[in-house]
């Protein structure tokens, strides 16, 4: 997360966000989730990491990766884990763009092979393929997304592996199945699918299933796979029951552990025995998907659909209970730290980098706020070039970086005033955030990984 004067971000910024931890973050070859050890793409700084690559410069190497997946890698132990899906008949490609309406109304015909890889943090290599799953699909799927959309999680022990509508399964490091959990699909709404990413909370794998049918946050045993509690969400929206995609937090804050979740009308927060700790009624974007955040002892809940007039953040304090509504104004709730109506992104996550609060817009802008008082440093700012993001941004080295939907990641100077310094080009369609472990960058394409780094 910087001098102000400078723009540059001094190295003591990784000690005041890693209380955002959502899992461990045992040194830096450790990657154990969605968006890393913060929880929010925030590395520790390393000059063994580049600022400028292509196709060509600054690759340590390439792997094919057969079939579709939007889920991020990860890596523990020299290890680089992602997961794709496989069919035997070609279906409509994922697309990028910003789209209006529903879902495919049909689950794609014929057989389909869920995967999970293993590869060798150094070379580049597949260690070891296995099949998590295989059948047709039973639910249909948003155009953009994919059937392995969902990040897997380590403990540094063990891999656990969502497939949204499928399955949770656990391997060891070295290939070997351990547990699977399995997922009964539900009607999503308009046929999207899930998303949500699992997290580890102490011993548990915790995971969200937000559908138009049986919404629950669930905890599994990591060692065992057996269920340890399964707690029922209750819509609160205007129009009935709303499925979400944001990936839950867990905020480990001066206080206690809370399990943060976003939901439709409404932020919820569950302690790790899955008892609710407070629910905080409060105007959302129709479509939930970017995933809370913590820095500076707060936590930021964010959603942002580019047709909604409400498009909010709130940054709450701890220490809230039971539950109430942000009233006209959220300034007034004891808890609410600041807020701002409209400056939510839809499909992005944003990033708090040093004092500031940065928010990457699909539409090819970004934003930037105080971290700590939500005034803002700098409104909506084009990009140089026009761009659409799907893929959340990340910081080492005092720079944000942008991945665009093109394969064009736009490297942005930290600090109060907005500055591309650079932009690198993949030439490929990415949705997917990537990875930063042990001085390397790896950053996933439709159909490749590549590993950046001096």
């Amino acid at each position: 997360m910087p001098d102000k004067n400078s723009g540059r971000v001094l190295p003591i910024v990784f000690l005041f966000v890693s209380s955002a931890v959502a899992c461990l973050a045992d040194g830096a070859e450790l990657w154990p989730c969605f968006r890393g050890p913060t929880a929010m793409g925030v590395a520790q700084d390393d000059r063994r990491l580049p600022d400028r690559w292509s196709r060509t410069e600054n690759v340590r190497w390439v792997t094919e990766v057969p079939g579709w997946g939007w889920s991020c890698p990860i890596v523990a132990e020299g290890k680089v884990f992602l997961t794709a899906v496989v069919s035997e008949k070609e279906y409509e490609k994922p697309q990028k763009g910003l789209y209006n309406g529903t879902g495919r109304a049909e689950p794609p015909e014929g057989m389909h092979r869920w995967l999970v890889y293993c590869l060798d943090l150094e070379s580049g290599k597949i260690v070891w393929k296995h099949e998590a799953h295989q059948g047709q699909p039973q639910v249909p799927r948003h155009p953009k997304s994919t059937y392995a959309s969902e990040t897997p999680v380590t403990d540094g022990q063990r891999v656990y592996v969502l497939f949204g509508d499928v399955g949770l399964y656990c391997y060891d490091l070295a290939g070997q199945q351990l547990w699977s959990h399995q997922i009964e699909p539900k009607k999503s709404f308009f046929n999207y699918g899930a998303a949500a990413s699992p997290v580890i909370c102490e011993d548990l794998v915790v995971m969200v299933y937000d559908n138009m049918e049986d919404r629950y946050i669930a905890a599994i045993d990591a060692e065992t796979g057996q269920q340890r509690w399964r707690t029922a969400r209750p819509a609160r929206a205007l129009f009935g029951t709303r499925s979400t995609w944001a990936t839950p937090l867990v905020w480990k804050n001066d206080l206690r552990t809370e399990i943060v979740t976003s939901d439709y009308g409404c932020i919820r927060s569950y302690d790790p025995r899955g008892n609710v700790l407070w629910d905080l009624k409060a105007p959302t974007s129709n479509l939930i998907i970017p995933s809370p955040i913590s820095a500076h002892g707060m936590v930021y809940v964010t959603s942002g659909y580019v047709g909604d007039s409400d498009r909010p953040v709130y940054a709450i304090r701890p220490g809230a209970s039971g539950q109430g509504g942000v009233g006209e104004n959220p300034a007034e709730h004891p808890h609410v730290a600041w807020s701002q109506p409209q400056a939510g992104p839809y499909n992005t996550s944003p990033v708090v980098y040093g004092d500031y609060y940065y928010t990457l817009l699909d539409r090819g802008f970004m934003t930037c706020h105080d971290a700590r008082t939500g005034k803002e440093v700098y409104g909506k700012t084009r990009f140089p070039e026009s761009a659409s993001f799907t893929s959340s941004p990340w910081a080492y080295n005092g720079k944000i970086f942008c991945l665009s939907e093109d394969g064009d990641t736009y490297v942005v100077e930290a600090g109060p005033a907005f500055r591309v310094a650079g932009i690198n080009r993949l030439d490929e369609l990415c949705l997917a955030t990537p990875a930063v472990a042990d001085g390397k960058l790896l950053l996933r394409t439709a159909s490749r990984l590549y590993c950046i780094a001096r």
